[in-house]
């Protein structure tokens, strides 16, 4: 009869060490599972947008960006308190002059401050970028939205208008439209640019919110009796706002040049409105003998976009769930 190794009677089989073999128990908790279990009670709840933050001020980059875009937007409200020459103001005997006490810059071929000039020539090129901006998120987002969670025929029929603005290009279709307008604003200016630039934004929305709607939260919101609006503005918009925001800000800087190129053909802002955009149609006779007049604008022109597309490039990887992962 073989010797039972099998000793532990009313619990489960354990096996007798053979003489001389020591038995090894390991610890209960020595994977460590206490410690990976453990919950803090204390912790603060964290968000998409507080994670976003969080990622977002440890990085360099945005604070370069911001500083640029904080210091443009002083410079665009409040030019008074970086010049007080008026930049209109021209002396045709101190054209194309060099720098002097008091103008950096020097002048241009009217005579003209070249510093202030670049200096006020950030309001209307700010001025016609967020108002374009702002219409575009207007108007694309409801689009997109209306036609991501509605579906059937209001996506059939929205989506099928979004393609035809959609092959239509931007810059081309403002030059037509403002060739033929003789009252030119930096309203209409941001008017024509969103009528043609809202169809990329709406594809964004439509899709975001086609991946949102049949989320868990939108269930439970619609058994506890919300209407369908209300769903769409309380709950799938909020949680389908973070590529809106993304593209916002980099379509920003985008505007920015459409209006500037839009002005240097001479169909965007009128003369009489100082843009960097008609400066540098101005100072393009010149490029050659007194590029300085060209540079100044232009590098401000540049200096702003840069500092959108920047901060664009921040947002989009700090609320981008695995571009932090990587």
């Amino acid at each position: 009869m073989p010797e039972n190794r099998y000793e532990n009677p009313g619990g489960p089989a354990r096996p007798t060490p053979r003489p001389g073999q020591e038995h090894f128990t390991a610890p209960v908790d020595e994977g460590g599972l206490g410690a990976v279990d453990a919950v803090r009670a204390d912790d603060a709840p964290t968000s998409l947008w507080g994670d976003a933050w969080h990622a977002m001020r440890r990085r360099w980059l945005f604070w370069v960006s911001a500083a640029v875009i904080v210091l443009v937007i002083l410079v665009a409200a409040f030019p008074g308190l970086f010049t007080s020459i008026d930049p209109r103001v021209c002396d045709l005997s101190k054209a194309l002059q060099g720098p002097q006490a008091g103008h950096p810059f020097g002048f241009d071929r009217q005579g003209c401050d070249i510093y202030s000039r670049t200096v006020y020539g950030a309001r209307s090129s700010v001025v016609v970028g967020v108002l374009a901006t702002v219409m575009v998120v207007l108007l694309g987002t409801t689009i997109g939205a209306v036609a991501g969670y509605y579906g059937k025929w209001f996506d059939t029929i929205l989506s099928r208008i979004t393609d035809i603005f959609f092959a239509i290009p931007l810059v081309l279709a403002a030059i037509v439209i403002m060739s033929v307008t003789a009252d030119r604003t930096s309203f209409l200016v941001a008017f024509v640019l969103a009528l043609f630039g809202w169809t990329q934004i709406a594809r964004i929305t439509r899709g975001t919110v086609m991946s949102v709607k049949n989320n868990e939260f939108v269930t439970a919101a619609r058994s506890l009796g919300m209407s369908r609006g209300q769903i769409l503005v309380q709950h799938v918009l909020p949680n389908s706002s973070a590529p809106i925001i993304v593209y916002a800000t980099v379509a920003l800087g985008q505007f920015i040049v459409a209006e500037a190129t839009l002005s240097f053909l001479g169909i965007g802002l009128p003369p009489s409105v100082v843009s960097w955009g008609g400066d540098i149609s101005a100072a393009q006779g010149a490029i050659r003998t007194d590029p300085e007049i060209l540079l100044y604008p232009a590098g401000g022109l540049a200096l702003t976009v840069l500092g959108f597309m920047m901060m664009g490039d921040v947002v989009r990887d700090a609320l981008d769930p695995k571009a932090r992962k990587r």
